[in-house]
Parts: structure tokens; C-alpha cells; sequence
């Protein structure tokens, strides 16, 4: 009897036991669960908004993001832990290759939207038209005008990087170059010293709707820089309309790196901001999507008799 007894309170703790962790576990799917993703910091106000807007779609759906340095978000990568990325570039042939072997499939890349570099200067600076020369001597140290020149950290960000490879052709950073801690702390350096211009993602200023950026446009003013596809002597803001038309100089793409080899959240949060609501608060935020096209047409309703 003692034997029956304590088979039967065994059993009962087993089953009991696994009920419990099953009904715990739940499944993920593209609009449920709980993943990890690391974002370009130089793209942390529209893709907030993203978010933001995705989880009160899908409420059982969370995702942790982490704002960092792009070299960092690719480190990010490699850990098993982050199952998406959002940075200004996609794999190289090297990375595909290595992600590859590593996880036997290959991770999905592409743009979502073009953003934009833009240059800042304090608003009662008269100095605020530039060649791409000028801002290669700014970023340099070599121009007769001695700027106090700040960016989003001398390494491993988006922004140095773009600018190194596309302004400065692989040379290096002057010694006038100051690293603020993140592109917050750009805008309001170049805000609290007249003196000063920034380089900043256009997704932290380019927005006069959003209450933060209309605070930063009293203090600070875009400049125009040398516009391409031009007339000459002409100048251009970054903007919806000359990124689209590639007239403004320092453009760049907004990219996603998904490792994801089934349809679980990640696939749901890339196809959320593929499509029309997503390609809508990228246009919102005045940058240019990338996946959807829109476009204003004039038309003229006549009321029926």
C-alpha cells in the first residue's frame, strides 16, 4: 500500500510538472514572443517609433532593443541572443560567407528606407553654405577656418564611417574632431557652442512635428551643403525631396540584417516596417522609403447634382 501511495504521489508531481512548463512555453510566431535586436543609434528615433507602434498592433510581441555604435550591432550578430540588426550597410561577400557556415543559411539583408547625414551649425553662426570640399577640410583640420567639428565618436560608428570612406576617401579625422558620446549629445554640443558644427543622422533633426526636434531647430539650423545633379552654384538641405533625387551629397541607406530561418517575430517586425504602415512612419519621420512609393496626386471632385 505504501508503495501504491508513492508511485501515485510521483506521478502526480511528473505530470503535474509538465502540464505546467507546456502550458508556460509559448510558441513564436510573426507577431508573438520576445526577441532581441541591436539598432545603429544614428536610426534610434524612427525606429523607436517602429516599435512603438508595432507592439500596440501586436501586443503579445516584444522586442528589446539596444541602441549602440554599428560596428557593435554586428558584433551583436555573431551572438545567438540578437536576432536582428538595423545599420546604414549590408554583408559583404565575406560576412554572407562566414554567417553562412556558421549558421548554415543566409541571413537576410536589405535597404528599408535612405537616410541622410546632416551637417548642424549653432543658429547664429552666418557660416552655414558648404562645398564637399569645405567639410573635407572641416573634417581634416586643413581649412583656413578652425571649427570645432563634433561627431557620434571617432570609431566604430555609422556616421565616422560614412564620412571617412565618402568625404574624407579614407583619410583620417583632424585633430579638431571631437566624439560626443551619441548623436543627442552632437546636437546639443553644436547648440550650447556657437562655434562648432556636427554631423548627425537626419532622423534626429529632420523631424519639425516631433516635439525633442522642435526644441533642438530653436538652437540649431541645418546647413545647405553642394547640391549634385545641379545647376551650379547650388545648395541643398537633406530632405525627403533631394534624397529621392539625389541632390543632397551625404546619403545613405538604412538596412536590416535578419538571421531568421522560419517566420518567427523577427520576419513579423521586417514585414511591419516592408510595408505600407511601416514605409509610412519612415516617411513621417522625413526619411525616404525604400520598399513603397508615395505619391501625391492633384485630383478635382465635383460635387453630384
Amino acid at each position: 500500500m505504501m508503495k501504491f501511495c508513492f508511485a501515485l504521489i510521483i506521478a502526480f508531481i511528473f505530470f503535474g510538472c509538465t502540464g505546467s512548463s507546456s502550458k508556460d512555453v509559448a510558441t513564436e510566431t510573426t507577431s508573438s514572443g520576445v526577441i532581441r535586436i541591436s539598432v545603429d543609434e544614428s536610426f534610434q528615433p524612427v525606429i523607436m517609433e517602429q516599435i512603438k507602434v508595432f507592439q500596440a498592433s501586436f501586443p503579445n510581441a516584444k522586442i528589446k532593443a539596444e541602441y549602440k555604435a554599428e560596428a557593435d550591432c554586428f558584433r551583436d550578430l555573431q551572438n545567438d541572443s540578437t536576432r536582428m540588426i538595423i545599420v546604414s550597410r549590408g554583408l559583404t561577400g565575406e560576412e554572407l560567407n562566414f554567417y553562412k557556415n556558421k549558421l548554415e543559411y543566409k541571413p537576410l539583408y536589405a535597404e528599408l528606407a535612405y537616410d541622410a547625414i546632416a551637417v548642424v551649425v549653432h543658429n547664429s553662426n552666418p557660416d552655414s553654405v558648404f562645398t564637399i570640399n569645405d567639410l573635407k577640410s572641416m573634417l581634416a583640420g586643413t581649412g583656413s577656418k578652425k571649427y570645432n567639428v563634433v561627431v557620434d565618436g571617432k570609431n566604430a560608428t555609422s556616421t565616422v564611417r560614412y564620412l571617412i570612406d565618402s568625404v574624407l576617401r579614407g583619410a583620417a579625422l583632424g585633430p579638431n574632431v571631437t566624439a560626443a558620446k551619441n548623436s543627442d549629445d552632437v546636437v546639443n554640443f553644436v547648440a550650447n557652442n556657437p562655434g562648432a558644427i556636427g554631423f548627425v543622422g537626419i532622423s534626429w533633426i529632420g523631424n519639425p512635428q516631433e516635439e525633442k526636434q522642435q526644441v533642438y531647430l530653436t538652437k540649431v539650423k541645418t546647413a545647405l551643403i553642394e547640391c549634385k545633379n545641379c545647376e551650379e552654384d547650388t545648395y541643398a538641405k537633406p530632405s525627403q525631396q533631394t534624397i529621392m533625387f539625389k541632390q543632397y551629397p551625404l546619403v545613405r541607406g538604412l538596412h536590416y540584417i535578419l538571421k531568421e530561418n522560419s517566420s518567427g517575430l523577427g520576419s513579423g517586425f521586417l514585414n511591419f516596417m516592408s510595408l505600407e504602415r511601416g514605409q509610412l512612419i519612415f516617411r513621417r519621420a522625413y526619411l525616404v522609403p525604400a520598399k513603397m512609393q508615395f505619391y501625391r496626386r492633384s485630383t478635382l471632385i465635383k460635387e453630384k447634382d
